[in-house]
C-alpha cells in the first residue's frame, strides 16, 4: 500500500542527514514523503525528491564565546517554546488539508508528535543520537548534569511546554527526553548504545545512513603521505584557537591534513597555513574518511558514526557536553582516544594521533564495529519498520 508519511525535524544538520536515505528509499518504494523543516535543510531535503513543508525554525548557532551553563539551557527552553508556538498552525493547517498515514518525528522536534496525536495516526520517533530508557539517561549522562539540567530547569521546561499546549489545544510532548514512542528508529547501532541490550522492541537500531553522500568524489592531494581529518562539525565550530593548535601541531610532521573550519571562521584568522594542510570551509566527509587515517573530531554522533563506517579511528575533542558522552564511549570501546578540549595542547594533540594511528588493538576493535555497522540494516530496515505502522 503506498503510504503519505510526513517527517517533522530541526533545520540541523547532524538531525537532518541521517533520516535523507530513509525517505529515499520510502520514495524508491513508491511511498510519498512531505518533510517539515526550516529553510536552512530545506534544498537538502528537496535533492531527495521529497515535498518541502518549510517553518520558520531558525537555530541559532552558538558562537565562541557562548557558555553552556544555565543562562544557555533556557536559550535553548526559549527556542523550543517559540519553536512549537510558530511552527505548530503551519504543521496543523498543512497536514490537516493533506493527512499523513504516518508521521517521523525527531526526538527534539516535539510538535511532530504532537501532530501524530491530534491527527490520531502512528508517529516514529527520530533518534539521530544516544537513546534513553531506565537504565540510561543521555541528560543524565552528559558531564555536569545536575547543573546543566537542575530540577527547576527540568520542571521550567515542563512547565512552559505544558503552557504553549494549552495554547494551541493538543497535549503536551517534552523534547529531548520524552516517553519513546511505539517505533524509535535510532541511528546507532546496539553495539555503541550503552546499556543497548536493555532496550526493548520498541527501539530499531539501524546504524548509521550516509545515502548518496557516501557517493561524493575527493581525492587527497599526496598519495604518498598518511591524511589527517580535523573538524568539529557545523554547530560548535566556531573555534579558531583550536584550528591554530591544530596547525601548530602538525606543521612539521609527515602528515598530509585536511582540516574544516566551518563558515564562521576565515582562513586569514589562522595565520600561515603550512604546505601540507589543506584548509576549506566543508569537506565532503564520508569521502575524505575513505582516505583518512585518523580522525579529529569533536565526537557529534554523525561525525562519530561516520568515521566507524569508514574503520578511522578517532582522536576526540568534544566542544559540548552531548559530544562528550560520544567521547567517552569512543574511548571506552577502544575506538580512538579522547582529549580535553579545555586543556589540549598541540604537543598532545600530535602524540595522541601518532599513538592511534599505530594502535593495532584500535585497529581491530574499528574492524569489529565497522561490520558491525554495515551489519545493522539502515535505510531498508528503517522502512519496514515504518511501514508495519501502517497497518
Amino acid at each position: 500500500m503506498n503510504a503519505h508519511v510526513a517527517f517533522v525535524n530541526l533545520p540541523a544538520a547532524g538531525h537532518v542527514n541521517p533520516t535523507l536515505p530513509l525517505v529515499a528509499e520510502l520514495l524508491r518504494r513508491g511511498h510519498r514523503v512531505s518533510y517539515a523543516v526550516g529553510r536552512a535543510l530545506a534544498p537538502e531535503v528537496a535533492g531527495t525528491g521529497a515535498q518541502v513543508v518549510e517553518l520558520p525554525t531558525e537555530m541559532v548557532k552558538p558562537g565562541r564565546d557562548t557558555a553552556l551553563d544555565g543562562k544557555h539551557i533556557r536559550m535553548v527552553l526559549d527556542f523550543f517554546c517559540e519553536d512549537v508556538r510558530t511552527s505548530y498552525p503551519l504543521l496543523r493547517k498543512h497536514f490537516r488539508d493533506d493527512p499523513p498515514d504516518v508521521v517521523c518525528a525527531d526526538m527534539m522536534a516535539p510538535h511532530g508528535r504532537m501532530l501524530a496525536e491530534e491527527l490520531d495516526v502512528p508517529a516514529v520517533v527520530l533518534q539521530p543520537s544516544l537513546a534513553s530508557n531506565e537504565h540510561f539517561s543521555l541528560r543524565e549522562a552528559v558531564p555536569g548534569a545536575g547543573q546543566r539540567f537542575p530540577r527547576e530547569v527540568v520542571e521550567e521546561m515542563s512547565q512552559r511546554i505544558d503552557e504553549v499546549a494549552a495554547e494551541l489545544g493538543v497535549r503536551p510532548v517534552l523534547p529531548l527526553q520524552a516517553p519513546p514512542g511505539e517505533a524509535n528508529l535510532v541511528f546507532v547501532p546496539r553495539e555503541f548504545q550503552p546499556a543497548g541490550d536493555t532496550f526493548d522492541g520498541r527501539y530499531h537500531f539501524l546504524g548509521p545512513m550516509l545515502g548518496d553522500r557516501d557517493q561524493q568524489p575527493w581525492q587527497p592531494r599526496r598519495a604518498d603521505a598518511p591524511l589527517l581529518y580535523i573538524a568539529l562539525g557545523t554547530a560548535f565550530n566556531d573555534r579558531p584557537d583550536f584550528y591554530r593548535t591544530c596547525l601548530s601541531a602538525f606543521a612539521d610532521s609527515p602528515w598530509q591534513v585536511a582540516m574544516s573550519i566551518g563558515e564562521q571562521v576565515q582562513a586569514s584568522e589562522l595565520g600561515a597555513i603550512p604546505d601540507n594542510v589543506e584548509v576549506r570551509a566543508s569537506f565532503p566527509q564520508p569521502a575524505v574518511l575513505r582516505h583518512a587515517s585518523v580522525f579529529v573530531s569533536h565526537t557529534g554522533m554523525n561525525s562519530t558514526m561516520e568515521a566507524l563506517h569508514a574503520g578511522v579511528p578517532l582522536v576526540a575533542v568534544p566542544q559540548m557536553p552531548e559530544q562528550a558522552v560520544n567521547a567517552a564511549r569512543v574511548d571506552e570501546l577502544g575506538l580512538g582516544r579522547r582529549l580535553d578540549p579545555a586543556t589540549v595542547t598541540a604537543e598532545q594533540l600530535r602524540t595522541a594521533v601518532d599513538e592511534v594511528a599505530a594502535d593495532t588493538g584500535i585497529r581491530a576493535n574499528l574492524e569489529r564495529m565497522r561490520q558491525t555497522l554495515r551489519s545493522c540494516g539502515g535505510a531498508a530496515a528503517g522502512a519496514d519498520v515504518v511501514e508495519a505502522q501502517l497497518g
